[in-house]
């Protein structure tokens, strides 16, 4: 186009001009449009992003840190201590007996727990702590501060558990093991929760309840328990169990009247192998089921066995919190006493006061079905827990066991003294027998008698001896020591004894 057309022809050029001006400002409002859109989305993305991630690093029930929240600030506290100095501490809190608790009162009841201890947990240790729940029944805290910190906030956490959890009408106790790691002191980030982990589990094989800071040798501890357990499980299999007998002795005539049946084993390299050790591993790790079935077998088997040779022994079998939770274990005592044609009454089941009070309906319902089989039930460590005399009198009892705690101070501490008059009175109150054990010396024995004690047990009158040991003790010398047999267990056996249909006879 010639050029000079525009000069010629001036408004087409302002029209053209305009044109250009109202499809730039089209294009200005269509780019302004397309970036405010984009600006929204991404600002709603980072808004869902940033919900997210806060959702991610909270858990759902208890609010507290999820593993990977935890984490994070694990991170961040490592890199502060490095750039900084310092230290920090890891608490690795684990309750002892929450999946108890949960199986006992359900779901419902476990996940409110939950929220409580973690509620709990956030209260004690103040809000500059970092807490998270790592899973069911086990939780993690971050504490600034050099290991003197890190116990004391163990201390704090231990003493908040000692209150009662109240849900409803159920009202529980909770106790827990914590394992302290420190940072720096402890090793690098990537070891940290494991050595926290190591010296929770270390609590725990000592009975819980406690806290204590990680050790390198745990690590070695915590393998020759893997190996111990191994080995405990074939024992039974093996023949290496035993069973064990410490005479009960009455208050009054120093008569034996009774035996208590205790386990041993007889380890191929390790020798004798303590109780203490191995039932608690048995009871975590599922094998007291198994073995508990054999003890109740065992007892009653050598029971028949005095009974033909003349020895009318009444035993009385430890029965684990476990056992009294499984439903079919009052039918299996009774099948086994069938088996060896021995009467309900010569069966003497002892059961911890803290299993004992445990308001569950299992438990309860077990309870239940022993006071109508007629066995003799006794309320072993008594004083140690917190029973009612509501709670006793709804219980099959016959008799309450003193725990050897008050026994051995009887001479020395007039709180002991105290706690077994006050153990006798709420006795005589229900009509129970009262039978204290750990007896050691003369002293204690004499006091015992004196406070009303009906029944003594302890190494004064004779260590736990193998079942033929103690036979040929009664049938050919029919003396223990210092003190003899009741000269009724020596009486002829009964045919109610050998028909259960019938009468028992009298308990010696």
């Amino acid at each position: 186009m010639n050029p000079g057309y525009f000069s010629e022809h001036p408004g087409v050029g302002l029209g053209l001009a305009a044109a250009c001006l109202v499809l730039a400002v089209c294009v200005l409002w269509l780019y302004w449009r397309e970036r405010r859109r984009n600006l929204r989305l991404s600002l709603e993305l980072k808004r869902v992003s940033h919900q997210m991630s806060t959702q991610s690093e909270r858990d759902e029930l208890t609010g507290l840190l999820t593993r990977s929240g935890f984490d994070a600030v694990l991170d961040t506290q490592v890199q502060k201590v490095d750039s900084a100095g310092g230290a920090f501490c890891v608490l690795y809190v684990a309750l002892d007996n929450f999946g108890l608790l949960n199986d006992a009162f359900g779901q419902g009841v476990g996940d409110r727990l939950l929220k409580d201890v973690a509620q709990r947990l956030v209260q004690c240790t103040g809000p500059k702590a970092e807490a998270c729940r790592i899973a069911a029944g086990e939780f993690a805290l971050i504490v600034n501060g050099a290991l003197a910190v890190g116990r004391t906030a163990a201390s704090r956490v231990i003493n908040t558990f000692a209150e009662s959890f109240k849900f409803d009408l159920i009202q529980t106790q909770l106790s827990c093991s914590i394992g302290i790691a420190s940072y720096p002191e402890h090793g690098s980030r990537a070891k940290l929760m494991g050595h926290a982990a190591t010296a929770m589990r270390s609590v725990k094989l000592n009975g819980g309840s406690a806290f204590c800071q990680y050790d390198v040798k745990m690590g070695v501890e915590v393998r020759e328990q893997a190996i111990l357990v191994n080995e405990l499980r074939n024992a039974l299999e093996l023949g290496q169990f035993e069973l064990y007998f410490q005479p009960k002795i009455d208050a009054v005539s120093l008569q034996v009247t009774a035996a208590e049946v205790l386990l041993r084993w007889h380890h191929p390299e390790r020798g004798l192998v303590s109780p203490v050790l191995f039932i608690p591993l048995a009871e975590r790790y599922g094998l007291i089921g198994a073995i508990g079935n054999w003890v109740i077998e065992e007892a009653c088997r050598k029971a028949a066995g005095w009974r033909e040779r003349g020895l009318r022994m009444r035993v009385a079998v430890n029965i684990s919190g476990y056992q009294m939770r499984e439903d079919d274990l009052v039918e299996r005592i009774e099948a086994a006493l069938h088996r060896n044609g021995l009467q309900p009454g010569r069966f003497t089941c002892e059961i911890t006061e803290s299993v004992a009070m445990e308001d569950t309906k299992v438990t309860q319902l077990t309870f239940d079905k022993m006071r109508k089989a007629g066995f003799h039930v006794s309320i072993d460590d008594f004083g140690t827990g917190y029973s009612s005399l509501a709670a006793l009198r709804r219980l099959p009892a016959a008799e309450l066991k003193i725990d050897r705690a008050f026994v051995c101070d009887l001479e020395e501490s007039e709180e002991a003294r105290s706690i077994v008059k006050s153990i006798v009175s709420v006795a005589a109150a229900l009509h129970l027998r009262v039978v204290a054990e750990g007896v050691e010396t003369v002293g204690q024995c004499d006091l015992l008698v004196s406070l009303g004690c009906d029944e003594l047990q302890g190494y004064l009158f004779s260590m736990p001896v193998p079942a033929e040991e103690l036979e040929r003790l009664a049938l050919d010398e029919h003396r223990l020591k210092n003190v003899e047999f009741r000269p009724s267990l020596f009486s002829s056996t009964l045919a109610a004894e050998l028909n259960p249909g019938l009468r028992p006879d009298p308990l010696p």
